[in-house]
């Protein structure tokens, strides 16, 4: 979704042991955000990328006093001094990246997001039911828990437009991870003051740099996306602001809506399993998610 791209530098740096070349491009992004551009710093030798620095204009708030091509031009200057002073020591840094921690969790066909912290409450008995039929057609199956993870929540950085990475390396690269690989994902949630608990909201903010990978790089199929939904008071209507959110979370990833199963009143019945058909409308809702797409 980049748009124009245009050069603002392009220097040849002459030293002891070869030509190095350093040069600044400005992408407009503004498809995506208004005025956004992204600046891109390479240092190369021949065909040797030795160093890279990305910056783009959402990352400076009103009260930060730079801006985003002058940060860039200022490493480009400064990586040219560093280049020609004290090459050997410079080149020894630039172009060192602290690793990111490996994914540990296998992808899986199926995802559940069990999106309530009450690990033993209604979600779970309605994620359960998702797991069992998912696994009685046969397909690998995923539990998430949000509330056990380690995620820092978005600061609005907008640091994942520059490379589609996050700045915090947590456990939120795993979940990123499982979403692209799976077929499905199931979300399951409680109504907590109208909309969804706070650390499925973390989840779903954080998703912001799925977002920026699939507009960055190359556009993958993504899964279908089921909700299962929970709330205590009688009537849809307390369900409005929590399937927004979900809409606008499924929206922005590219995720299928595949449907949704709502139960209302539960704090009359207590528990979901008194409620006549529920388990075998979450079970048929699954199964057809799971049908081989017809061409």
């Amino acid at each position: 979704m980049a748009g124009n791209v245009r050069s603002l530098l392009r220097t040849d740096i002459e030293t002891p042991d070869g030509v190095y070349t350093l040069t600044l491009r400005a992408e407009d992004l503004s498809s995506l955000y208004p005025g956004m551009v992204r600046y891109l710093l390479h240092l190369a030798k021949g065909d040797e990328v030795v160093g890279t620095f990305l910056t783009n204009t959402y990352e400076y708030s009103p009260t930060v006093p730079l801006d985003a091509e002058t940060v860039a031009l200022q490493k480009a200057a400064a990586w040219e001094r560093e280049l020609r002073t004290n090459r050997e020591r410079f080149l020894s840094v630039v172009g060192k990246r602290m690793p990111r921690r490996p994914f540990t969790l296998q992808p899986a066909d199926v995802v559940v997001v069990q999106g309530s912290p009450r690990a033993d409450g209604n979600c779970s008995i309605m994620a359960g039911w998702a797991v069992e039929a998912a696994e009685a057609a046969g397909k690998t199956v995923r539990v998430v828990y949000p509330d056990d993870l380690d995620i820092h929540p978005c600061i609005g950085c907008y640091r994942c437009y520059n490379t589609g990475t996050c700045t915090f390396d947590d456990d939120m690269g795993d979940v990123i991870h499982l979403i692209v690989h799976a077929s499905l994902l199931v979300v399951c949630s409680p109504v907590y003051t109208n909309t969804v608990p706070g650390g499925l909201k973390v989840v779903i903010d954080r998703c912001q740099a799925l977002h920026a990978a699939r507009t960055l790089g190359a556009r993958r199929a993504m899964p279908a996306g089921l909700l299962l939904a929970v709330c205590g008071r009688e009537g849809r209507s307390n369900f409005v602001c929590l399937t927004s959110v979900m809409e606008a979370f499924m929206g922005n990833l590219g995720i299928r809506p595949a449907g949704a199963v709502l139960a209302d009143g539960i704090d009359r019945v207590r528990d979901v399993r008194l409620v006549e058909g529920l388990e075998e409308r979450v079970k048929e809702r699954v199964r057809s998610c799971l049908l081989p797409s017809r061409p």
